[in-house]
């Protein structure tokens, strides 16, 4: 199931689950690419953050380029993957 975070106080409740969190922007080429396969992703609740709408998490996370996925478990941070990635690549790193 994907969720769009509409408000910062709760990332830290989604977080507290295995989570994949998707940085992106809506301007972004490779973000809207990578859009459509998180679709498909059946393994994980994802749960997306648009960098612009919520700069500080960003910077909490040391997001520089996007979009960045990373891969949460009881609130911290597993995995991260930078730019985009494809189906496979993406249940490989939720594995």
């Amino acid at each position: 199931m994907i969720k769009h975070l509409d408000n910062k106080d709760d990332f830290n409740n989604f977080i507290k689950e295995r989570v994949l969190v998707d940085f992106y922007a809506d301007w972004c080429g490779p973000c809207k690419m990578l859009a459509p396969i998180l679709e498909k992703v059946d393994i994980i609740d994802i749960l997306k953050v648009n960098v612009d709408a919520f700069p500080d998490l960003a910077a909490n996370y040391g997001i520089m380029s996007i979009p960045t996925l990373i891969l949460f478990e009881n609130g911290k941070e597993i995995k991260k993957e930078i730019g985009f990635k494809t189906l496979e690549e993406i249940k490989k790193m939720c594995e």
